[in-house]
């Protein structure tokens, strides 16, 4: 059964400057996810020359006590949240004609930003999802519920799967949130969830605010 059309109003991204963020062609800040009742995220740097290879044992996995060598870049496939009962292919984001980060076309799937680096290599992966969909629950509901400690698998097409640990949960409002505190470079294999936060504005069919995890990988299999 095909779902209804959702009117949107994603807001513009505008680049940051190159000189912030070393070695990341632009850092781009998604300030809105609007929509009927939609989820969205932050749009991220692309990828630069310093992230998405192998590091050996330059990959600590930061805020998880371990060390854990950053992968090659391979296309993630699936990711799993234990925790919360989501179990979820990926579709692959990449970017509008105004540079505005493009979103999940399906509400039960995430969506993996292309640009960025891989999940399981150097840099911080990001991955979205809808919170809610025409006032239906979406793949990321229940995102903000996360805490430090749980663990989010992602299962990618080289036939490894990185396991990543929660280092925090944080929810920023749009206007404020710290775009180079959530996609400056890294020295290890990080991941950042995202979707929609706070509260709803049915008139602009907005969300005030942006939930994001933040995590580290902790272990490949």
């Amino acid at each position: 059964m095909r779902r209804p059309p959702v009117r949107r109003a994603w807001a513009g991204v505008r680049r940051a400057s190159a000189a912030v963020v070393a070695a990341v062609a632009a850092a781009l800040l998604l300030t809105s996810c609007a929509g009927q009742e939609s989820a969205a995220s932050q749009a991220p740097p692309a990828r630069s020359a310093e992230q998405g290879g192998t590091e050996g044992g330059r990959t600590p996995a930061a805020g998880s006590g371990g060390a854990v060598a950053a992968l090659d870049r391979s296309v993630p496939q699936k990711v799993a949240i234990p925790s919360l009962g989501v179990s979820s292919g990926l579709e692959t984001l990449g970017q509008n004609g105004d540079g505005a980060m493009t979103t999940p076309k399906n509400p039960d799937l995430a969506g993996w930003y292309e640009p960025g680096p891989t999940p399981g290599s150097r840099g911080p992966a990001v991955i979205a999802g809808h919170v809610t969909w025409n006032g239906a629950d979406a793949v990321f509901k229940k995102l903000k519920t996360m805490r430090a400690g749980d663990t989010v698998e992602v299962t990618r097409a080289d036939g490894k799967t990185a396991t990543f640990t929660v280092d925090r949960v944080e929810e920023y409002p749009k206007k404020e949130f710290p775009t180079l505190e959530v996609y400056k470079n890294i020295d290890h294999a990080g991941l950042r969830l995202i979707t929609c936060g706070g509260e709803f504005d049915a008139d602009r069919h907005y969300y005030k605010n942006n939930v994001t995890v933040f995590a580290s990988m902790t272990g490949v299999a």
